[in-house]
């Protein structure tokens, strides 16, 4: 595997390493390990250049070990979903060439050779083809897939400041400690999966991987058995966890959990609140974009009560601000990306974005909260009128007290009502949004499904559901 060269630790592995608290646990063998054992000699994979790295990740020790080693090294790093399917994979990897692949789904890859890794405790393949030469520009780190998105070849480029700053944001107001113990149970391609990875590791104390889904029984025994300090979750997660009863139940090693991804539906969110005022946990609301490394805003625990629809206030380092004329919530920060990656040659530069349009639309409350009201592109037009969907699927959510519903337009004819109620009063709704926002009967339609889809981000996949009503 050749000789070790020197690699320059970037600032955020720095912290990792300085961290003396610091150990993983896989719990499926009960192992315990420091950052140290888990390292693999990667940086010998190509000698004396930036490669293009593809790591397609689960939350696995192997996958976290992988994931970090190559962290260390200057390599530019695509962290993808292993769940990916394979031909949406060789697509990607005809349209980028990546140097190297890790992909434990796969024994071989067309035009790859393989090469083995290991240390005393792990042991992993990589693919190398150094023939693929992939430019990249110096500043680029990390690829991120655009939330939602599978195997589209949109990539979200962060720098290793952006992901260290970013880091550095959320530990300042998460209260993060050295003795906590933290699941991994995002995936860690998806930018709220990684954050908590990067925070807990510079500030934190265990964390523990190789878990199964946070909705299985044998997930609430590894939390009795490791005692989990918090607990970090989507809108779809708290959803199922309200329906699974986890608000009757006592978790006495909870001290906080958090809530990115999306926005929780106002009743789940009270209910969840008032569960952490009784039980004495913190319960940190987010917002957030990959664009962003993952975190821009936060409401204060203390302050959700009367702020329960926020998003909070910036985080440490971060501007808010509103456009006059759209409404539109921007954002600016050292955590902002630097443009978008559609092709390979997109790579071989890095754009300065001083401010992120973030698509939603929003105002500031006089305590200087700011809140969101909808999404730019969630704006359709029905019968001549402009409707923001955003705010009809959320009033609905709270006159019904139900979450598993979801809004979308059709066409820009109607408002479809996907739904997994199959006792819905569909006239009676009806007759609901029309006395609220004066749309008519005849421009809603209704759509029951088992099970709303899901993105791989576990966000309401809106395109699927209009495209399973119209095949329909």
């Amino acid at each position: 595997m050749g000789t070790n060269k020197k690699t320059e630790i970037n600032e955020l592995f720095r912290l990792m390493l300085a961290n003396d608290n610091l150990s993983f646990i896989d719990a499926e063998s009960d192992s315990h390990f420091s950052l140290k054992h888990l390292l693999l000699p990667v940086e010998n994979c190509v000698q004396e250049k930036k490669a293009l790295v593809f790591l397609y990740l689960n939350t696995s020790l192997k996958s976290l070990a992988t994931y970090l080693s190559f962290l260390k090294t200057g390599h530019t790093l695509a962290l993808l979903s292993d769940t990916i399917e394979p031909k949406l994979k060789e697509n990607l990897e005809r349209e980028y060439e990546p140097t190297i692949i890790y992909d434990t789904k796969r024994d071989t890859v067309n035009n790859y050779n393989v090469d083995a890794y290991g240390n005393n405790n792990i042991s992993i393949n990589l693919f190398v083809n150094t023939n693929f030469n992939t430019e990249v520009s110096s500043t680029i780190k990390i690829l991120l897939s655009t939330s939602g998105t599978t195997g589209s070849p949109k990539l979200v480029k962060l720098s290793t400041d952006n992901i260290l700053q970013n880091a550095l944001s959320i530990s300042n107001y998460l209260p993060i400690q050295n003795n906590d113990v933290t699941p991994i149970n995002l995936p860690l391609n998806y930018s709220y999966g990684l954050s908590v990875l990067h925070s807990n590791a510079i500030k934190g104390g265990k964390i523990v991987c190789g878990l199964p889904d946070i909705l299985s029984r044998d997930f609430w025994k590894y939390l009795d058995k490791y005692g989990f300090t918090s607990i970090a979750g989507v809108p779809f997660i708290y959803e199922m966890l309200n329906r699974i009863g986890f608000l009757k139940k006592q978790y006495p090693s909870l001290e906080y959990v958090s809530q990115a991804g999306g926005n929780l539906s106002k009743n789940i969110k009270v209910q969840f609140n008032d569960y952490c005022i009784a039980k004495a946990i913190k319960f940190f609301v987010m917002y957030g974009q990959t664009e962003a490394t993952a975190r821009i805003s936060y409401v204060p625990p203390e302050k959700l009560t009367e702020k329960i629809t926020a998003i909070g206030l910036p985080i440490k380092n971060g501007t808010l601000t509103i456009d006059d004329k759209t409404e539109e919530l921007l954002y600016s920060g050292p955590n902002v990306f630097g443009g978008y990656a559609n092709e390979k040659k997109d790579l071989e530069f890095w754009e300065d974005i001083p401010v992120l349009r973030t698509g939603d639309l929003a105002f500031k409350d006089d305590d200087g909260f700011f809140h969101i009201k909808g999404r730019l592109k969630r704006i359709v037009k029905v019968f001549g009128n402009r409707v923001n969907l955003d705010e009809i699927e959320a009033f609905i959510k709270s006159s019904l007290n139900m979450s598993l519903l979801a809004c979308t337009g059709i066409n820009d004819k109607f408002i479809l009502i996907a739904h997994s109620n199959p006792d819905i009063d569909e006239s009676g709704l009806k007759k609901l949004i029309f006395e609220t926002y004066k749309i008519q009967g005849s421009a809603i339609k209704f759509k029951y499904l088992e099970q709303l889809p899901k993105t791989k981000n576990e966000k309401i996949d809106y395109k699927k559901i209009a495209a399973i009503f119209l095949e329909d």
